[in-house]
């Protein structure tokens, strides 16, 4: 088994050939962070910083069978989830997961459209068994839209109530209407922490909320609490907004 001194770091995500989102944009993260990336590919996506054309969706068996290599070779204690097919996948995916180790954190990010508006899934039939998903991870980190759409139907204040009775809740503050950038981090013991933006020479990114919950994983890999890991993903992020005026992001400043 190969170690090393950094913390290993699972992204179980897609590929977008930009490397502005996915696979490429969390590896870059946990790199950027100091721990060492690995990457499961969920799909194939035909895309570039502004424009997504089709999604290609890759085997279950596929990725449970890579899956399980890398969970034989590496000490994982963190992992997070971009997009998945559906919601069975993912069930399955997580119950490998903690089935190799009981006290793995995943950090779930549910990327249910695209930054140019391409949508992955239909939120009606993405609810199916939304419940016993989030009961298995540590924390979930919907943007303002994507938390709305995890229980339609609901208000934000029923929606993060049920949400933060089963799963930590962060919820990113970029697409909001009023206070944009603030971020809220909702625990399952009840607490309510808020997260001022901090900048204000911040631009729109491709992908800003993959590189979210991929800093943050990294951070809770670096055995960092989720209220600190939180704060320095946010100082993360808005680094990486600030980083240059196009919408792709530079993660070596």
């Amino acid at each position: 088994m190969f170690t090393n001194s950094r913390p290993f770091v699972l992204s179980i995500a897609g590929f977008d050939p930009s490397g502005g989102a996915g696979l490429l944009a969390d590896v870059k993260t946990f790199e950027g962070l100091g721990c060492y990336g690995l990457a499961v590919n969920t799909a194939n996506t035909i895309q570039n910083d502004i424009k997504f054309e089709a999604c290609h969706w890759t085997s279950e068996a596929i990725i449970l069978q890579q899956l399980e290599l890398l969970l034989e070779s590496f000490p994982i204690k963190v992992v997070k989830i971009g997009i998945v097919e559906n919601l069975q996948i993912l069930n399955k995916v997580i119950d490998k997961l903690i089935k190799r180790n009981k006290n793995i954190r995943i950090i779930w990010d549910p990327v249910l459209k695209s930054s140019s508006g391409f949508s992955f899934h239909d939120p009606k039939v993405f609810q199916k068994d939304i419940d016993s998903i989030l009961e298995k991870i540590f924390v979930v980190t919907p943007n303002f839209d994507e938390g709305k759409l995890l229980y339609v139907g609901l208000t934000k204040e029923e929606t993060i109530r049920k949400i933060s009775s089963k799963t930590n809740l962060y919820l990113k503050g970029g697409h909001r209407m009023a206070n944009i950038g603030l971020d809220e981090l909702f625990t399952t013991k009840g607490d309510c922490l808020i997260f001022k933006p901090l900048r204000t020479d911040c631009s729109e990114k491709h992908g800003s909320g993959c590189i979210f919950s991929s800093a943050l994983a990294a951070h809770l890999a670096l055995d960092k609490s989720l209220p600190e890991a939180a704060r320095k993903s946010k100082i993360y992020i808005e680094k990486i907004l600030a980083s240059n005026n196009t919408l792709l992001a530079y993660h070596n400043l």
